[in-house]
Formats: C-alpha cells, sequence, structure tokens
C-alpha cells in the first residue's frame, strides 16, 4: 500500500490542503519522514533551557530504518515517549527544523527529499537528513550522554 495520499481534483496534496487537525490517522502518520532525530536522547540545560540532542537513539528505534520497532506499543514500552498529536506540535520546540509536523504547523511546505514529495521512501536518507548511520541504540550507549552530543543541522 502507497503511503501517498490522493490528490485532489486540482493536483493539490493533501498536505497542502488540510491543516494538521483535519488529516486522517493515515494522512498524519505518513507525515513522518523517518529520519529519526525525534526519538534521540535530548539534554535540557538547567540554566539556559536550550534542548541539545544527543546520538543516542530510544532503545526501540531501528537505528537503520530510523522507525520505531514497536510503534503501537511505544508509549507504554517508553513512558516518556512523546506522542505528536496535532494539539502538542506547535508546544514541541526541540523538534528538528526539517520534520513535517513542525514545518506544516509552521505554515511551511515539506522538503523535497520527503516520501510523500519524491515519492521515494529513501529519499530522506539519500538526501541525508535521516540519522541513519550517526547514531547508536541507548543499549550501546556508554557513560554519560553529555559525551554524546551531537548538531543535527543537515
Amino acid at each position: 500500500m502507497s503511503r501517498r495520499s490522493a490528490p485532489s481534483s486540482d493536483g493539490t496534496p493533501y498536505w497542502r490542503r488540510k491543516r494538521l487537525s483535519e488529516m486522517t490517522t493515515a494522512e498524519w502518520e505518513a507525515l513522518c519522514d523517518g529520519c529519526g532525530k525525534c526519538c534521540l536522547h535530548k539534554l535540557e540545560d538547567a540554566d539556559t533551557g536550550e534542548i541539545h540532542p544527543t546520538n543516542v537513539a530510544c532503545r526501540l528505534l531501528d537505528t537503520d530504518a530510523c522507525r520505531c520497532t514497536r510503534y503501537a506499543d511505544r508509549k507504554r514500552l517508553v513512558p516518556d515517549c512523546v506522542v505528536l498529536t496535532p494539539d502538542n506540535v506547535d508546544a514541541l520546540g526541540w523538534m528538528p527544523s526539517t520534520c513535517a509536523y513542525r514545518l506544516l504547523a509552521e505554515g511551511k511546505d515539506l522538503a523535497w527529499w520527503h516520501p510523500l514529495v519524491s515519492g521515494d521512501p529513501g529519499s530522506v536518507h539519500a538526501a541525508g537528513i535521516s540519522m541513519r548511520g550517526r547514531i547508536i541504540s541507548e543499549r550501546a550507549a556508554d557513560g554519560p550522554l553529555e559525551q554524546y552530543l551531537i548538531d543535527w543541522t543537515p
């Protein structure tokens, strides 16, 4: 089954015609580009509140595919997992600037490499946007998270 949703009669794709709150579950889920950035552990600076990502991924993330291996059960298995919704996406300033949910919430469009635009689920990896090859599972991390800080700017 294709992740792409049929465009309107004028050819406009759903993400350009609908607000996030109007999307079906399938449309919402298809917005995820599979970069894996939201599944990385992050540290918050206690003084400034600034969020710093690490290259350490949640134990449920397949670090090659950059997809959750237990998506339906993720909140039960990882209680601090943040489930994105149309109601909370605006408040999550730590989401990467490339994230489709963030871009659409800000009134921007999807990038050329987004699978919904390119038609290729591998385009996010080919464009170097995903974390494939640059992250480790929390199971492999040894020592404090501070030693794994990264800059995820593509």
